[in-house]
């Protein structure tokens, strides 16, 4: 008789249905598995030895086959643990023969029997759910499976003895309930920050559309202080993209308790992160730095110190909001809609800009336009707001605490969103939610300016030699500023402003 158990495997966020077929049979002791399981399933072997000789069970000494179908599936990962114990106890009749019936079963076991917490809950749960089965999972995992779904059954336990007393109906589990993050210490407030008015206005430009951003000045300038403080001013995550985020956190084992949080995530890597590490890759395909920032922020410091191929490599995500890793047997998307914010010096000693200062290495424009040089044309030219963020004078921090915080920007930005959900939802496009993330076709129809404003365009396309990826950058920007004004027809004064946040990268070019 085989005895069969449902659990999953993964394929970025998505997961397949595996099946975990046990059969006990006579013949020489062995203990085999098969289906192209890795390192990781190999040594399950041992731990579900040692498990169930932990739990009071012993092995019989007949020939044990675990094959894991489909069998040219590439099965990685510790979460085949609990399922294969699982098995082995019903075909041993330890625990009923039924008892797995319309569950998915995922878990690591430690050799004392616990179950230990696995990655990737939340996609096995909705997984579950979509083809109408239960759960069973760690303990520690139960909250995170119970956002999936009130209607889905969930048992959550600590141990293999507390499943097979639950089994038996001498130790009930109960449902575990869903649970949201608690947030440690003061919330960051843009009101700490003092002057800086026009980097101020950059960054609300930026949270209202989603927007990139690279802000170039002086060490000690506030550039750090600032990207920090943009989560602040962005709004909370929808459910559909807390969903989203949520299930990129858990393949990547990034939730902690099985806790959600609905504050969009902002990651920010040293500049010594290698390519895989920013868009995914390794032995397994773990999703990078810009997955993990999936509807939230990137934040780049130190630029250009970061190695060429891997701020290169981010060209194509910035682009599709997907990043595809391609692996001999199999391909994998993650999604990746985030926000780039960079920052960087003037040049190496970062006193380019200062007044009466000359570098040894020639020109100050030359040096600075040689430094940032580090950058590829079609990146920077992927990167809708330049900003010279100039350092911070003593009058300036003696200052009055700003009257505008965090709190009145928010607002505003929320604003700026609502009445973009709302015009890409009249026109069918209710999964567009920002000006980024939109197609330059519809861009056109959305953001056409007036008369006055076409004329500006025009004469700035020419004297600033904007691609066509400019071009339509300008328009994204434009189209922000007039839902900030809660205007509905793009016009001069935004196409100006808009403009004016390309004027950096043009000066650089020239010096170069």
């Amino acid at each position: 008789m085989v005895q069969r158990v449902s659990t999953v495997s993964f394929e970025g966020i998505e997961v397949r249905p595996v099946d975990v077929q046990v059969q006990v049979a006579p013949g020489m002791p062995a203990f085999t598995i098969v289906g192209l399981p890795d390192k990781a399933v190999s040594e399950a072997r041992e731990r579900v030895r040692s498990a169930l000789i932990a739990s009071g069970l012993a092995l019989p000494a007949r020939r044990i086959t675990i094959n894991l179908a489909p069998a040219d599936l590439p099965k990685e990962g510790s979460h085949y643990d609990l399922p294969i114990a699982l098995g082995l106890m019903a075909a041993i009749g330890a625990i009923p023969h039924d008892a797995l019936a319309g569950f998915t079963v995922l878990g690591e076991l430690g050799l004392d029997g616990s179950i230990a917490p696995v990655a990737g809950v939340l996609p096995a749960a909705i997984g579950a759910n979509a083809r109408g089965e239960g759960l069973m999972c760690p303990a520690a995992c139960g909250p995170e499976a119970a956002w999936a779904s009130p209607e889905i059954e969930i048992i959550a336990a600590s141990s293999l003895i507390q499943l097979a007393n639950h089994f038996k109906g001498t130790q009930v589990l109960s449902r575990p309930q869903p649970k949201i993050l608690d947030t440690d210490g003061p919330a960051l407030d843009l009101a700490d920050i003092k002057g800086q008015e026009s980097a101020k206005r950059a960054l609300e430009v930026a949270a209202a559309g989603g927007h990139n951003l690279l802000m170039v000045g002086p060490p000690g300038a506030g550039k750090s202080m600032l990207a920090a403080r943009l989560p602040s001013i962005l709004p909370p995550l929808a459910p559909a993209e807390l969903l989203e985020v949520s299930m990129v956190a858990s393949v990547a084992g990034e939730i902690e308790g099985g806790a959600l949080t609905n504050r969009r995530p902002f990651r920010a890597p040293h500049h010594s992160a290698s390519m895989p590490a920013l868009v995914g890759g390794g032995l397994h395909a773990r999703p990078g730095e810009v997955s993990l920032a999936h509807h939230g922020v990137l934040f780049l410091d130190e630029f250009p110190e970061f190695q060429p191929q891997a701020l290169d490599s981010l060209r194509q995500p910035l682009e599709t909001g997907e990043v595809s890793i391609a692996r001999a047997n199999h391909r994998v998307t993650y999604p990746a809609r985030f926000m780039l914010v960079a920052a960087m010096n003037p040049c190496r000693c970062g006193r380019a800009d200062e007044a009466g200062f000359a570098c040894r290495r020639g020109p100050n424009t030359r040096c600075s336009a040689d430094y940032q040089g580090r950058i590829s044309g079609p990146l920077l030219d992927r990167i809708d707001l330049h900003i010279e963020v100039p350092a911070v004078t003593a009058a300036d921090l003696i200052l009055p605490p700003p009257a505008e915080g965090s709190r009145e920007v928010a607002e505003r930005v929320a604003l700026a969103r609502e009445r973009q959900a709302a015009r890409y939802a009249a026109i069918g496009l209710a999964h567009i939610r920002s000006n980024a993330a939109v197609s330059a076709t519809v861009l056109e129809d959305v953001a056409r300016p007036d008369a006055s404003g076409l004329t500006l365009l025009r004469e700035a396309a020419d004297a600033m030699r904007l691609s066509a990826r400019g071009y339509h950058r300008v328009l994204r920007v434009a189209r922000t500023l007039a839902d900030l004004d809660g205007i509905d027809k793009v016009g001069r004064v935004h196409l100006a402003e808009a403009l004016s946040y390309r004027a950096l990268t043009d000066e650089v070019r020239r010096a170069a």
